[in-house]
């Protein structure tokens, strides 16, 4: 039978002309699904695109709060470290050299005015901090949550901190009085005045029983905690001291000052100093020991020096705020890490893991015609006067180190005898 019949000019469809058109129509529509079909399983077979890796820092990510960090202290265990700002709020912190993951883990506003100093226990589970409020504070690190407050615990605004152990705690304050505190009772069992200004630092020796203590009078004070009682100051420095460290093994200890001067005395001749060295810098407010020889000094010139004690050497640059009074540094529970804070509101950490291994000859080496300070990180750009003359591209850096003859040592002490 004929498909189609024309009648005329007009041409005329059969039933069975309908139903293969409609057939058609079908199969293309099915093709239709079966090509998308097949688009999308070959999007669904595709690799999904990988999330980007975080990057991993030399250190850990610079952090910036809202008011000037008076005070840095690194937990004993943990990646953790805590700030107290002149605002008197305390900030505990994770950090990582993962880029992202340092965070906030909590804040305490309790002190009503500036925190001087904090301080965590040795097994990391309190956190301890003095104030211009003249109070002292002991919290739980796991939540921040206020566990002790000795509200009056000086008539003076407290300026240091030393925890002797878990249960012992000594305060100095803005008018020269040290306290050794026992917290199980909440009271003080030595209360002794014998600086006639402001106690600037606090240390105490290995065996616990001698405690000392540098003031802005310009002496180092010396107590012995066994017997509770005062021993002797030291003779006047030139300035205020504004440190104290032991170094060498418990044979020597260092004073900072605000002229820029260490001095250095012997164990049990705390009268008169042996040796002093003078740091070509603004003032040395603070001290941290790394080695039993080397040491990170920080200035109101914002610079951190890296400093060897007998021989005494400057050895460069380990940071800097640029232009800022540095107020305090803090060495991490593994000493690859110093910390450090500022005028800027900035908290920066710095490697040191390079400090460990250094080692210092008694020769002394010819000084380098421009005078500035060597970077011993990739963060640190020289020092001095001329702040940025320093800096140079890694090439030089590199050829700088070849030429050993040339290294810089920015000042020699009085005496290099032990």
């Amino acid at each position: 039978m004929a498909a189609s019949l024309e009648v005329g000019a007009i041409s005329i469809m059969t039933g069975s002309d309908y139903l293969k058109t409609e057939d058609t129509e079908d199969e293309l529509a099915e093709e239709t699904k079966d090509d998308l079909k097949k688009d999308q399983d070959s999007e669904e077979d595709e690799p999904a695109e990988e999330p980007r890796e975080p990057r991993i820092r030399e250190t850990p990510e610079d952090i910036k709060l809202d008011a000037i960090v008076n005070t840095l202290a690194f937990h004993p265990k943990q990646d953790i470290f805590a700030a107290g700002d002149i605002d008197g709020d305390i900030y505990v912190y994770s950090y990582s050299c993962t880029e992202g993951e340092s965070k906030e883990l909590w804040s305490s506003g309790h002190h009503l005015k500036s925190c001087r100093e904090v301080a965590f226990s040795h097994d990391g589970q309190k956190l301890f901090s003095v104030s211009k409020d003249k109070s002292v504070h002991l919290m739980d690190v796991e939540g921040g949550k206020l566990v002790t407050r000795i509200a009056k615990a000086h008539s003076v605004p407290i300026n240091a901190l030393l925890l002797v152990d878990e249960n012992v705690l000594a305060t100095g304050d803005d008018g020269g009085t040290l306290k050794v505190w026992d917290m199980r009772k909440g009271t003080s069992f030595m209360d002794l005045k014998h600086h006639d200004d402001y106690i600037s630092g606090i240390a105490i020796d290995q065996a616990k029983r001698m405690l000392l203590t540098s003031s802005g009078d310009g002496t180092m004070g010396v107590f012995n905690i066994k017997r509770r009682r005062f021993e002797l100051l030291s003779e006047f420095q030139s300035g205020d001291l504004t440190s104290v460290a032991i170094m060498k093994r418990g044979k020597k200890v260092v004073c900072g000052s605000s002229e820029g001067t260490m001095y250095i005395f012997n164990w049990n001749g705390f009268g008169a100093t042996s040796d002093r060295f003078a740091v070509k810098a603004e003032s040395v407010d603070c001290i941290v020991p790394i080695t039993d020889s080397i040491l990170c000094a920080a200035s109101m010139d914002g610079v951190i020096r890296a400093i060897n004690l007998l021989p005494n050497r400057v050895l460069g640059c380990i940071g800097q705020h640029v232009g800022e009074p540095i107020e305090q540094i803090a060495r991490s529970r593994d000493s690859r890490f110093l910390a450090s804070c500022a005028h800027d509101q900035m908290i920066k950490f710095w490697d040191i893991s390079s400090l460990r291994d250094m080692t210092v000859s008694d020769y002394r080496k010819r000084k380098k015609k421009d005078g500035n300070l060597k970077s011993l990180s990739k963060k640190a750009y020289g020092g001095g006067d001329d702040f940025f003359s320093g800096m140079m591209e890694e090439t030089e850096a590199k050829k700088e180190e070849k030429e050993e003859d040339e290294e810089e040592d920015e000042g020699d002490s009085d005496s290099d005898s032990d």
